[in-house]
């Protein structure tokens, strides 16, 4: 580790703390229907909008009503999203000729994930997205997924800061508001400088190179894998030119990374120089991934009278982060044991550590950086490859998403998980001092407290399911490509991945299969949807109750003592939910490492 890298990192922290009060002001004034400096050109715009689709804004709706709403867009969506795969050769701007994306279930897998804001990619974008699916399809649920969201986590904060009143808040009109104030204004300023800086944005055919010296590569079967001959060699091709993708990048890139989306226009994703080219553009598409997580506890703060409040919730993500991307970079810089002789010792001029699968543009900081950052929130964005990471290292993006990805997390998403752990924190106090708790003035009582659970349940339920099905099933081990525990890890990571809205992958695991991705698109929806349900619920009944005033018996929940007791009690849950699975995964793969067996 140097210097130099450990200034990159608190760099970034400094940024990601002096974004977070004005943004999350701005937030707090847009859904608030307070004015901004955008009214005059973007109220208008929103009228017209509510006009044509028959929406009344001052409607206010139940939680039940909310999520009704909410879901029935998301079917809609996610439907819609499926046409346009399997129509895409007949749609336009499609200059290379893609047919229909084939098979169905790569399709319905696809689907599932750009509308739970997952990301997923069983694919290879380049060479299966049309310029149309990839702007009509995808780019657009990178909006309105990242928007719903946000709306969910703007919703739960009314609910705490409301009394006695049944409702909270409008969905469509609080989407509308994520889109037009939040998300595109961002997203339009963020392309050009990305465009400035060098990603590609066009319409163009993919352009042709004559090779130098022709390449001989190993043909890749029907199956994805590595084809071979009846006497067992590898079946060689020879390569005489490449092919250069380009497209629509830069619109796409930046809601990738500022909507917490995380797919890719190219296979690399965010590795690839025409994603991401430039030290100033990596420090840019990080920056966007925790920016609207880190405002989110101003907003809260805000909106429920109690600054001091958000700001301990925001500390305790900062201490999580910070334990992350320690443990990673640690890692890397370490390198392998097993590699005799070779010297993998970090300097100022020598990068040193594990450089497997990372790209040496970004180094061993930035990578531990980045991955820490992009499973931190339910971003799935990569610039290193987490497969090849040492076994503690991969651990960490591993543990971010079994955390919830409460820390600072996606839009929307990170703030509405965080507050189910902070109404578990704030009862854990209460039985503490042998009292009813109490929550910026609200009781908390026995159905909260069941909702929450059921939230905390449902996560670990579908993942350790689905993985303990694909690690007894030939089904589920003819796609591991190593063995033993780093294999388990890769089937792990899948599911916690698609459990979590994050899609990121560890790279090693075939997973565009029948039975990976239909399970994995289960995974993705439960995720998503049976977690927002309970949480509605929670708002919606906090929203009803009166305000009770602080007594001498009321657990602070300003203070660091709270923010303390918030970590504790994500990583306590974390633990005695995932710690067998990690111990038979990189816990186990690390001490075999240092027993001088590797996978």
């Amino acid at each position: 580790m140097t210097a130099n890298g450990w200034l990159q990192i608190t760099v970034f922290l400094a940024l990601i703390f002096l974004v977070t009060k004005p943004l999350g002001v701005f937030m707090a004034r847009v859904f608030s229907r307070e004015k901004t400096f955008m009214d005059p050109v973007l109220r208008p715009l929103e009228r017209l909008l509510y006009r044509v689709t028959g929406v009344d804004e001052e409607h206010e709706m139940r939680w039940t009503e909310y999520a009704a709403s909410m879901l029935l867009f998301s079917v809609v969506s996610m439907v819609l999203l499926y046409l346009i795969q399997r129509l895409q050769g007949f749609l336009p701007f499609n200059p290379q000729k893609m047919g229909a994306v084939s098979p169905a279930h790569v399709a319905f897998n696809t689907a599932a994930s750009f509308t739970t804001n997952t990301n997923w990619q069983a694919y290879s974008g380049e060479s299966t997205m049309s310029y149309f699916t990839q702007m009509a399809g995808l780019a657009y649920h990178n909006f309105v997924s990242a928007a719903v969201g946000l709306s969910l986590a703007i919703a739960f904060i009314r609910g705490i800061a409301r009394r006695q009143m049944q409702t909270i808040g409008n969905f469509w009109a609080d989407m509308v508001r994520s889109c037009l104030w939040v998300l595109l204004p961002v997203c339009v300023v963020g392309a050009l400088v990305l465009v400035s800086q060098g990603v590609v944005q066009n319409l163009r055919p993919y352009d042709k190179a004559t090779l130098v010296e022709p390449q001989q590569v190993q043909r890749v079967g029907a199956d994805g894998k590595p084809a071979v001959g009846a006497d067992g060699k590898p079946i060689m091709d020879t390569v005489t030119e490449q092919t250069i993708a380009q497209g629509p990048v830069a619109s796409q890139e930046i809601i990738k990374e500022f909507g917490t989306n995380g797919g890719g226009f190219f296979n690399a994703n965010s590795a690839h120089p025409f994603e991401n080219p430039t030290p100033f553009t990596n420090l840019l598409e990080m920056f966007c991934i925790f920016a609207i997580g880190a405002g989110l506890t101003y907003t809260l703060g805000r909106m429920t009278g109690s600054p001091a409040h958000g700001w301990a919730v925001w500390g305790a993500m900062a201490v999580l982060f910070l334990a992350g991307v320690t443990t990673a970079y640690w890692a890397e810089a370490q390198g392998n044991p097993l590699l005799a002789g070779v010297n993998q010792h970090v300097t100022a001029t020598q990068p040193g550590g594990n450089m497997e699968g990372k790209e040496v543009r970004f180094g061993i900081a930035n990578s531990a950086l980045f991955a820490t950052i992009t499973t931190d929130a339910s971003c799935g964005a990569i610039t290193g490859w987490h497969d090849s990471f040492t076994p503690l290292g991969g651990m960490v993006p591993l543990v971010n998403m079994m955390l919830s990805e409460v820390i600072f997390g996606g839009v929307g998403a990170g703030m509405y998980g965080m507050l189910i752990y902070v109404v578990l924190a704030v009862f854990i106090a209460g039985l503490m001092v042998g009292r009813t708790p109490e929550y910026l003035g609200k009781k908390i009582e026995a159905y909260d407290v069941k909702m929450a659970m059921l939230v905390v349940l449902v996560f670990p339920l579908v993942i350790l399911a689905f993985a303990g099905i694909s690690s007894v099933s030939s089904f589920g081990t003819s796609s591991i490509a190593n063995p033993g525990p780093h294999g388990f890890s890769e089937v792990l990571y899948a599911f916690v991945s698609s459990a979590a809205n994050n899609g990121s992958a560890f790279g090693g695991l075939t997973a565009n299969t029948l039975w990976y991705d239909t399970a994995t698109a289960v995974t993705m929806l439960a995720g998503r949807f049976l977690m927002i349900i309970p949480m509605l619920a929670i708002a919606g009944n906090l929203a009803g109750k009166k305000y009770v005033p602080p007594s001498l018996g009321t657990f602070p929940v300003t203070t660091p003592l709270f923010a303390v007791l918030l970590i504790g009690v994500i990583l306590i849950v974390g633990a005695l939910t995932f710690f067998p699975a990690l111990s038979l995964g990189p816990i186990l793969e690390h001490l075999l490492m240092g027993a001088g067996k590797t996978f």
